[in-house]
């Protein structure tokens, strides 16, 4: 599905920084180039190689929110999953929190107890930024997942997913699914309206939106709970007689988006979610519903990261790329998901 020319040129820059989880899936297997001598007769560093063998041992440390939400619980189990595939890999995991205080003292924990890296997903990551410089401060890397910090110095690689960039492969679906039809109502069900990841996300849908002759005719917000997406929805098909289209961003509140418009009885419209669950993905392949689509946050952020973090304290770097080290910024692509594409993404997907 391709985007609208002149939103296409906006967005396809700040994309292409990495081919996101496509590099960092095919990051190993290169063989080391031979070193090269500068003009100052010093040996330039090799190109890292065969990076999926093992090396020295390294001990990682990760932190996430409690697993209270389908994707961030598949962001711990994946995490310790990419851990597990590995034998120099030893991963300590904090117990899920969503009390900043106890996060805090994990991290510090992890400082005292010497690891080689951390992998942090904060609650809250400007509340977090101080401990994690303290981390760097003493020599260990951090590699921030998801909410990022509020100072560049608390991680030396931030792996994200691309929130504005779901808005804009949700609004240019939803513009070519309708052909051009000026009339269209569009709908959206956002997620919890105060956080910058939810104004990210309904900003590029907007802006994508405005592209092809459109705009959010109804929107409410919901808070990414299966009860929040029934009563938001419920509010959303009261006020809207018809609708051509609703884009929910978030599967797990769609839990409650699709229970409402079951109860509705309403099915005049298409739906496109938001995440990439599995119960929704099911949803697309077998068709039935008004679900024709979502839109990809990977829920393996964490598991990048791990991957990375042993890359960093292991002294190696991504061999797809003539870069000698791991980048600083990993941002992973929000593809669209259909019935035509859906086998592709069903075995990364979480269960709502």
């Amino acid at each position: 599905m391709s985007a609208p020319k002149t939103l296409r040129r906006r967005v396809m820059a700040p994309l292409a920084v990495l081919a996101g989880a496509a590099v960092l899936a095919a990051c190993t297997s290169n063989t080391p180039a031979p070193s090269e001598t500068s003009g100052g007769g010093s040996a330039a560093p090799a190109p890292a190689g065969a990076n999926d063998e093992p090396g020295d041992t390294v001990t990682i440390g990760f932190s996430a929110p409690a697993a209270d939400h389908g994707w961030m619980g598949a962001i711990t189990s994946a995490a310790q999953a990419e851990a597990e595939k590995y034998t120099d890999v030893d991963l300590k995991v904090a117990e899920g929190t969503n009390d900043v205080n106890l996060q805090i003292s994990q991290i510090e924990q992890f400082i005292n107890d010497k690891v080689d890296a951390i992998v942090l997903l904060p609650f809250d990551g400007a509340a977090l930024t101080d401990v994690a410089t303290k981390a760097m401060e003493a020599g260990i890397p951090v590699v921030n997942v998801d909410r990022e910090f509020s100072s560049p110095f608390a991680a030396r690689t931030t792996v994200l997913g691309d929130n504005y960039g779901m808005g804009v492969s949700a609004g240019t679906y939803i513009c070519d699914r309708l052909g051009g039809k000026s009339d269209a109502v569009v709908a959206e069900i956002a997620g919890i309206d105060n956080l910058p990841l939810t104004q990210d996300r309904s900003q590029g849908f907007a802006d994508a939106l405005k592209d092809c002759g459109l705009k959010v005719s109804n929107r409410v917000a919901a808070d990414f709970t299966v009860q929040g997406g029934e009563t938001a929805a419920s509010n959303l098909l009261q006020a809207a007689p018809k609708i051509d289209a609703i884009w929910n961003h978030d599967d797990d509140q769609g839990v409650g988006v699709m229970a409402a418009i079951d109860n509705a009885g309403r099915d005049e419209f298409f739906l496109v979610g938001g995440a990439g669950s599995k119960n929704v993905m099911e949803m697309i392949k077998s068709g039935g519903t008004v679900v024709e689509a979502t839109v990809i946050y990977p829920s393996t952020q964490a598991a990048d990261g791990i991957r990375l973090a042993r890359l960093i304290a292991q002294g190696k770097a991504m061999s797809d790329l003539v870069e000698v080290e791991v980048p600083r910024t990993v941002q992973l692509h929000a593809p669209v998901v259909t019935k035509d594409n859906v086998d592709q993404y069903l075995p990364t997907a979480f269960q709502s």
